[in-house]
């Protein structure tokens, strides 16, 4: 089968590789779409892991092969794999931290070499540990839906996080696919969003997904903006979906006591910032950090893709064929105004794998 390999820092290679072998309790999963991840961007931009390695973790396809002991799924299958699941027993687990867990740090899908999504791949390899995040999708659904789950579900993790209130004023800084799907979750609950961004493309699109206002983050007077709109009980909470430090600060000015700031994107270890540590104490403020996913809300994030409460196809503006992978990445990385989501697209030209491969 055909494959983007991870060979180095800024290094991928369209290779032929061996379809992954599974064993009796697995499944392979004909790849049809996966979307490109921040999380993997920044493993192939810094090398914080080994090569060789396949990527890709938000994935969706069809099932054609199943382990002997397998019970629960059926060759023709299409389903949204999620390729974290805790083991539910351990000290981090009974205190809800999943992504902490050390079951969950394994990756239950590859493609081959060691474990890391492999998405960007014609198959993968599903272990059972992960079986119980996997989500059908409905015949009326796509599998460019199907890819979105993922991302989905870390974004309603961490809108569940905050202790906000409908009516609550709610500042999203950064309007990319991720501060987008956190406009619309929050907009559906009845929280009135500030939506900020560089980009008025985005911002437009966060009006229509249901922001309240929406700011241009580099105008002068933004933060005299937004107190004028909060008026004297000032911002609820702050959602930081975008690296930027400045983000962060400005959001803990603007925060009423009591209220949460809350951090999505700074996963870059070393970063430090200038806090006020009375604000935390004095001041009651939270900050606090959400990271990946919870196969737990899978249920509820299923229900709002497929009914498309939550239109992720809004969200999609590029795909690419996995004979092109590396241009996906390399646009994802660096978004233009008229970029939000890319993807990876099995069904484009060259990108169609055949059933002699198995």
């Amino acid at each position: 089968m055909r494959a983007l390999v991870y060979r180095g820092i800024n290094d991928l290679r369209v290779e032929t590789v061996p379809v992954p072998p599974i064993q009796s309790g697995e499944i392979l999963v004909r790849v049809a779409v996966c979307g490109v991840c921040p999380t993997d961007i920044k493993k192939i931009q810094h090398g914080t892991v080994a090569p060789p390695r396949i990527f890709g973790h938000e994935t969706s396809g069809t099932i054609v092969r199943l382990g002997a002991r397998v019970q629960k799924f059926r060759v023709g299958d299409r389903v949204g794999l999620h390729h974290h699941v805790p083991c539910l027993k351990c000290h981090v687990c009974r205190h809800g931290a999943f992504a902490q867990c050390e079951t969950y740090k394994r990756t239950g899908i590859t493609a081959g070499f060691e474990p890391a999504g492999g998405g960007y791949a014609e198959y993968v390899r599903v272990m059972p540990f992960v079986f119980p995040g996997i989500v059908k999708i409905p015949q009326r659904n796509t599998f460019a839906e199907g890819a979105m789950l993922e991302p989905v579900n870390t974004v309603l993790k961490a809108v569940k996080r905050l202790n906000i209130l409908r009516g609550d004023h709610v500042l999203v800084a950064g309007q990319g696919p991720i501060g987008l799907i956190f406009t619309r979750l929050l907009a559906l609950r009845g929280i009135k969003v500030i939506a900020s961004d560089l980009m008025e493309r985005r911002l437009r699109l966060a009006k229509e997904l249901g922001a309240a206002h929406a700011l241009d983050a580099a105008d002068p007077a933004f933060e005299e903006k937004i107190r004028r709109i909060t008026g004297k009980n000032l911002l609820d909470a702050a959602i930081i979906a975008v690296p930027s430090d400045a983000a962060v600060l400005a959001a803990e000015r603007m925060l009423r006591g009591g209220g949460q700031t809350l951090l999505f994107a700074h996963t870059r270890r070393g970063a430090k910032l200038p806090i006020d540590l009375s604000s935390i104490c004095a001041d009651e403020k939270d900050l606090v950090g959400s990271y990946s996913s919870d196969f737990t809300l899978q249920r509820e994030v299923s229900r709002l893709v497929f009914s498309r409460q939550l239109d992720v196809a809004k969200l999609i503006t590029h795909e690419f064929s996995l004979e092109n992978g590396a241009e996906a990445i390399a646009l994802a990385s660096n978004p233009t105004p008229a970029s939000l989501k890319v993807i990876v697209n099995q069904a484009l030209a060259g990108s169609q794998p055949s059933a002699e491969n198995l």
